[in-house]
Order: C-alpha cells, then sequence, then structure tokens
C-alpha cells in the first residue's frame, strides 16, 4: 500500500503545483479581490473567558481532512486517555453537540466523534465552571458546529487518505439549502479505518509473590457510514422549529494475538497464547424535535427540545487460549476456545425546556429550565464453547432510570466592573438494575442539591479576577454496573460491578486576567469518594473439574479524601498583522493521596503525586500571500488518576500545511501526526492485592492528504446567543 500512496502523493503534488501555478497567473488582475476573500478579522485562536476556554477552529488549516474527533485531541486543557476517555484538566467530562448533551461515553462516544466531519466546525468551548443549566458532572465540553443561512445551495465534498501502521480513507459530503425562512442540512460520510494496537502488562500479585508479563497486538478494522440532517424553519422574527436527525454506524472486524508467561517466587508456573477474533456492529439513530421562541429586543429565550436516542451494538468474539502449566510437578497442556455473544440495546428518551429573560430593569439575568430522562438498557451476553466450566453460559442485564432536574440561576453586573452569578441545580434519579438468570438485582434512588457561583471583578480593561465555586456529582455509567464475567483479548477477564455508587466533588477555581493575553488560573477539587479501575482475584472451575485461579478487571469504590490542587498559565499572541498566532500553555498539578492510599491499604502507592503538563498551537495564515495555511500542535501530558500513576510522559505533536485555491474554492491539506516519537500509554494501578504496569502504543501517528472541494456561498453566522451567554456568565 506505501509503494501506491507515494506515487499518488507526488501525482498529487504536481497537480497541486499545476492549479497554484494557474490560480497565480489567472489571479493577478483580480489580487485585490482574492485578498479581500483572504484576509477576514478572525478570533483569536484561543479565548480564556471566566468560566470556560474556547477554542476557535473555524476556518483553521488543522481541520482539513480531519474528524471532530482528530480535533478534540488538539483542543487546549483537554487529553484523551488509553481508555478514549476524554478529560479536561485531568478530570472526567461530559459532551455536548450544539448544546444538546450526547449519550455516549468512552469508545461509543469515539466512533460517534469520528463520523462529524471537523470542517463543520465552528468552536469547541471547555467549560470549566458550568452553570446549573448543566446536568451534574464536573467540566463540560460543547461542540458548537457551523449554521450557514446564506441564500441558495452551497457545500463542500471532501477524501482524505491517512498512512498509520495500516492505510485508512474517509470521504464526506456536505450540502446546505437556505430559502428565506428554511435552511435544510445534509451531512453524509464513509469511514474505512484500520487500526493496530501493541500492548504489554506486568502484574504483580502480593500474595503468592507472583508476576506475570502478557504482551498483545490488535488489529482492527471499521467501515462506517453515517449521515445527519437539519431542517429548521422560521416561522417568523421570534418562532423557529426544527427537526435533528443523526444516523450512523459501524462495521468493524479485529483479531488479537496475545501471550503471557506467569512466574510463582522466579519459579515458571504457566504461559499460554490466545488468539481472538471479533466482528460487530454498532448501530445509532438520534433525533430531535426543538422549538425556540427568541425576543432580540428583550433579550428572551424559550427553548423546548423532545428527543429519542437509540444504540445498539451486536459482537461475536470467538478465543482459543493454550496453555501450558505445571500440576503436580508434571507439565500439562490444555487448549480452551471461548466465544462471546453480546446484543447491546439502549433507548433514550428526554424532554428539555429552558428559559431566559433579564430580570428588572437594574441588568439582572435569569433563566430557569429543567429535563425529564427516561433510560431503558438492555445488554444480554452468552458464552459458547467446549471449555466454560463453571462460567455462566448466558444472562440479560437490564438497566432503567429515570432523571428529573431542575435548575435555577441569576446573574447580574453591579459597578460595571462586578459580575456575579448563583445557580442551584436539583437532580434525583431513580434506577433499577437485574440480570434474568443470575437473579441478581438492585433498586435505588437519590436527590443531590448542587449550587455554583461565580463572581469576576475588572479592576480595569486590563485586569480581571474570577472565582467560581461547583458542586457536583459524577455517576456510574450503565455498562459499568453488568457484573457477567467475560474474557478480555489479554487472556485475563473482566465484569461490571453491581454495588458502584456515585462520585461527589467539590470544585473552586480563581482565574487573573492581564491585559486581556495573559490568563493565571488556580483550581481545588476534593472528593472523599470515588471508583477506579480494580484488579481481584476469582475462582472458576475448570473443564477438567479442577478450581483455577482468574484475574478480573472491575470498576470499584474506593473511599478517602483526595486533594487536588492545579495551577495553569496561558497566552495567546499574534505577530505579523494577525498572520502569527501563538498560543502557549503550562500546567502544575499536585495530588495529595495520603489519606486514599491508607483507608484503602495502598501502601507501594505514591501518596503525594506532582507533575507538569504544556501545550501550545501555533498557525500562520497566507504564508508569502500565496494562500497557505500553516499549524502546528504541541502537547506534554500525564494521566494520574485515582489508583494509577503515570510511569512516563507523553508528547503529542501534529504539523499541517493547507494550500486553499480562492478562484476554485479547493484545498489541499498535509498532515504529519507524532512523526517523531510515537504516542504511548505506561502507567501503573495499585491495589490491596498487587500492582497492574500497563502500556500500549497508540496508533495515531504517520500522515494524511485531503482533498477539499468547496461550492456556492460559504458565508458562515455564528450560533445566535445572547449577551449573557456570550460574555460566559451564564450560558449554556
Amino acid at each position: 500500500m506505501k509503494n501506491i500512496i507515494v506515487p499518488i502523493a507526488l501525482l498529487m503534488g504536481t497537480l497541486v503545483f499545476a492549479q497554484a501555478q494557474k490560480d497565480t497567473l489567472e489571479s493577478k488582475v483580480k489580487e485585490k479581490e482574492i485578498e479581500a476573500v483572504t484576509f477576514v478579522a478572525k478570533k483569536p485562536t484561543v479565548e480564556s473567558k471566566v468560566d470556560r476556554t474556547v477554542f476557535n477552529v473555524a476556518n483553521s488549516s488543522i481541520l482539513a481532512g480531519n474528524t471532530t474527533w482528530d480535533v478534540l485531541r488538539m483542543t487546549p486543557l483537554l487529553s484523551i486517555d488509553n481508555n478514549d476517555a476524554i478529560k479536561a484538566e485531568g478530570e472526567t467530562v461530559t459532551v455536548y453537540i450544539n448544546d444538546r448533551k450526547t449519550v455516549f461515553t468512552g469508545k461509543e462516544l469515539k466512533e460517534y466523534l469520528k463520523t462529524i466531519p471537523a470542517d463543520n466546525l465552528m468552536k469547541i468551548e471547555v467549560i470549566t465552571s458550568p452553570s446549573s443549566r448543566y446536568e451534574a458532572t464536573g467540566s463540560v465540553i460543547n461542540i458548537v458546529l457551523r449554521k450557514r443561512d446564506d441564500e441558495g445551495l452551497k457545500g463542500s465534498v471532501t477524501f482524505n487518505n491517512r498512512q498509520n501502521t495500516k492505510n485508512s480513507q474517509y470521504s464526506n459530503l456536505n450540502l446546505n439549502y437556505h430559502k428565506k425562512n428554511f435552511t435544510q442540512t445534509l451531512i453524509g460520510g464513509y469511514s474505512d479505518n484500520t487500526n493496530v494496537q501493541k500492548s504489554s502488562s506486568l502484574y504483580t500479585l502480593y500474595e503468592d509473590n507472583s508476576t506475570t508479563q502478557i504482551n498483545s497486538k490488535t488489529i482492527g478494522r471499521y467501515k462506517s457510514p453515517s449521515v445527519s440532517s437539519t431542517s429548521e424553519f422560521e416561522l417568523n422574527s421570534k418562532n423557529t422549529v426544527g427537526v435533528i436527525l443523526e444516523y450512523y454506524q459501524s462495521n468493524s472486524n479485529s483479531s488479537s494475538d496475545a501471550d503471557g508467561l506467569k512466574n510463582i517466587n522466579g519459579d515458571f508456573d504457566n504461559s499460554y497464547i490466545q488468539n481472538q477474533n471479533s466482528n460487530g456492529l454498532n448501530r445509532n439513530l438520534g433525533t430531535n424535535l426543538f422549538y425556540k421562541w427568541y425576543d432580540k429586543e428583550k433579550n428572551k429565550i424559550l427553548d423546548v427540545n423532545l428527543g429519542t436516542n437509540y444504540y445498539g451494538q451486536s459482537d461475536d468474539s470467538y478465543y482459543i487460549k493454550d496453555m501450558l502449566s505445571v500440576k503436580d510437578k508434571v507439565l500439562v497442556r490444555d487448549i480452551k476456545d471461548i466465544g462471546v455473544l453480546t446484543d447491546t440495546e439502549n433507548r433514550n428518551y428526554y424532554i428539555k425546556v429552558d428559559y431566559t429573560q433579564p430580570l428588572g430593569k437594574s441588568g439582572g439575568n435569569f433563566e430557569i429550565g429543567g429535563k425529564i430522562d427516561f433510560n431503558n438498557n438492555v445488554i444480554p451476553n452468552s458464552l459458547y464453547g467446549n471449555n466454560l466450566g463453571s462460567l455462566s453460559k448466558n444472562d440479560t442485564f437490564h438497566y432503567e432510570d429515570q432523571i428529573g432536574s431542575i435548575y435555577g440561576n441569576y446573574s447580574k453586573t453591579f459597578f460595571k466592573k462586578l459580575e456575579t452569578r448563583i445557580g442551584l441545580r436539583y437532580e434525583y434519579i431513580d434506577y433499577k438494575i437485574s440480570q434474568d438468570v443470575a437473579g441478581t438485582s438492585r433498586k435505588d434512588s437519590y436527590g443531590k442539591l448542587l449550587p455554583n457561583i461565580l463572581v469576576k471583578y475588572s479592576f480595569s480593561d486590563k485586569y480581571d479576577l474570577s472565582l467560581t465555586y461547583n458542586k457536583n456529582i459524577w455517576r456510574p455509567w450503565y455498562a459499568e454496573f453488568n457484573p457477567f464475567l467475560i474474557p478480555n483479548n489479554d487472556g485475563f477477564y473482566s465484569r461490571g460491578n453491581i454495588d458502584l455508587e456515585p462520585n461527589p466533588s467539590d470544585r473552586v477555581y480563581m482565574k487573573l486576567g492581564i491585559l486581556k493575553k495573559y490568563f493565571i488560573s488556580a483550581r481545588y477539587m476534593f472528593t472523599d469518594q470515588d471508583y477506579w479501575t480494580d484488579y481481584v482475584q476469582g475462582d472458576i472451575t475448570g473443564s477438567d473439574g479442577k478450581p483455577q485461579k482468574i484475574t478480573i478487571t472491575q470498576p470499584s469504590n474506593f473511599a478517602g479524601k483526595v486533594h487536588k490542587y492545579y495551577v495553569y498559565a496561558n497566552t495567546n499572541q499574534t505577530f505579523f498583522k494577525n498572520k502569527f498566532t501563538v498560543n502557549l500553555g503550562l500546567g502544575w498539578y499536585y495530588i495529595d493521596n495520603s489519606d486514599f492510599n491508607q483507608k484503602n491499604k495502598l501502601y507501594n502507592a505514591n501518596s503525594y503525586i506532582s507533575y507538569l503538563s504544556a501545550s501550545t498551537n501555533l498557525s500562520y495564515t497566507n504564508l508569502f500571500n500565496k494562500n497557505i495555511n500553516l499549524s502546528a500542535w504541541v502537547e506534554v501530558s500525564n494521566q494520574n488518576n485515582g489508583n494509577s500513576t503515570t510511569n512516563k510522559a507523553n508528547v503529542f505533536h501534529n504539523i499541517s500545511a493547507t494550500k486553499i485555491f480562492p478562484k476554485t474554492q479547493m484545498e489541499v491539506s498535509l498532515q504529519l501526526m507524532n512523526i517523531f516519537q510515537r504516542p504511548n500509554y505506561d502507567a501503573t494501578t495499585y491495589t490491596q492485592g498487587g500492582t497492574f504496569r500497563n502500556a500500549s502504543k497508540w496508533d495515531w501517528y504517520g500522515a494524511s492528504i485531503s482533498f477539499v472541494k468547496r461550492f456556492g456561498n460559504q458565508k458562515v453566522k455564528e450560533n445566535t446567543k445572547t449577551d449573557v451567554e456570550k460574555n460566559g456568565g451564564g450560558g449554556k
């Protein structure tokens, strides 16, 4: 494949050069006209507001050929761990798209965001101090998509080829039609991606003084078509109705090879080779019917949303494990085969109402709203094979909940210098969990009051100081409750934990703004309970009737106080008549796990963790006045959370160049990803029973080339927000 890509790249480079020469010759007479198109006023790449950091990516060269998932990796303050969890300043987040909360997390969210082309992005808001409008979480990411409302038909076609360990392709068609009061957007995409990941693990158990070394390699291929439609009709100047439809699916197949070696007191105990083959189909269908009443003169908004989300996943995984072990001083060979059938169906229904209006003549603003969610999730699991022993053959896991919430926010500015916001949110959840065969069940409910406060004082146009407080609660994901035991591709087993409890936390956040270019922020977070990955030892009966020891990964609650301190400095600078933009951020973390480690008897874990993080985004627009845009991104990150500590810092980097042809509305982009060092994950998890070190190499490296052809009028209008929302004092 590489032999094919090189001549193709050379051919495309020749065509690009020829097109550049043609555009240069034909456009001299209209140079001023073209420059008028090229040089447009633009917002800073990164804006630091009182409760959020805004990454303005519209018209950025990093969008070409990327998906929304790729751009999230390059967003300041964000990181993505080895389990595909998105984190802001090291903490798990909730993702919104155009102020609508997505129902996905983890790998499901990754696959969904990979179907949204980055070309549709307006900006990404990292909301570190969300108002009570948001549901009970920590930080929030709001992905804001473009809104085109110019007359006629316009759109773009994108083709991308990416070379990592294997080759992947991506194509997209984006259409927008606007006529008078009606706007229709249609997006269709198709990707054919192949990923390769290598992992290694070293597990040490205290009880029998054993060590287990595991190496694995997984190759996965994903074919993913997707389509989304947004229809919007303005009834009049104040009333708008619309409907959003989203569908995507992913056909996947993967193969994995793993080998393990276990020693006890330095002597051989067993070794194994395991092969896995898997086929799966994921499908998602989301609908949202909305009505919006907006009185611009009085700054009043009523927003009503009715929606449904369906997610289905079917998977068939087959494992063959060839093991050699010592029994009664005799070497014994045992070959096992196990198949796992999973068919997940999740259904979500919701209604959400928000209302905002000024209060009195004093400049105050009040918003109130509520939401009702209904979730019905079913996960049937079946095991098949000749060597199941005492493993449960099949069961069906049920999870149902109803979540009701109401909130109120009041914001007001005093003396034209003191901005304030106070909010209160109440959430109540009633849920039940059950298994058909095992008979395990749980029914529970609880309500939580979640206050938040924001204060900002502007000493002058050049200096301001803000302080926020939030109380949050993070709930376990439905799949984390499922106790059905299934094998992993590394030779071990995994399951959920039906006894999981939510994680509450308190956060205090302070930010100092200097000259509107320099920002220093500090955060303190406290929690006395959390749930993290745990490794436990279990017993099953083998096909020979003899007991066997197995290692099981599962989420578990850990009690104990954890104090987290964080200081972050950021600046955004422009040079050369605003052509060159530099955004630089540097953070220092300090975590006090002493009480947490003592209560959980994690004596070998680090009680005090200190580390640095840094990131920079560089961009240059219209290099040599030839419509060439350059961008680069570098990040140094660590992943320390709960009972897991990073052993080695990770360095990510990305370099891209985009050539724009204004006359023909074409773009060509070349992107280099982590070419100097392949990203890796290396962390140790500490439990009462031992230490578990896991390392893996990500496949996000290599090079890609993409071609974009635009047509029609490409003017863009930002999503309408009130003044309060724009200032970040009480926004969505």
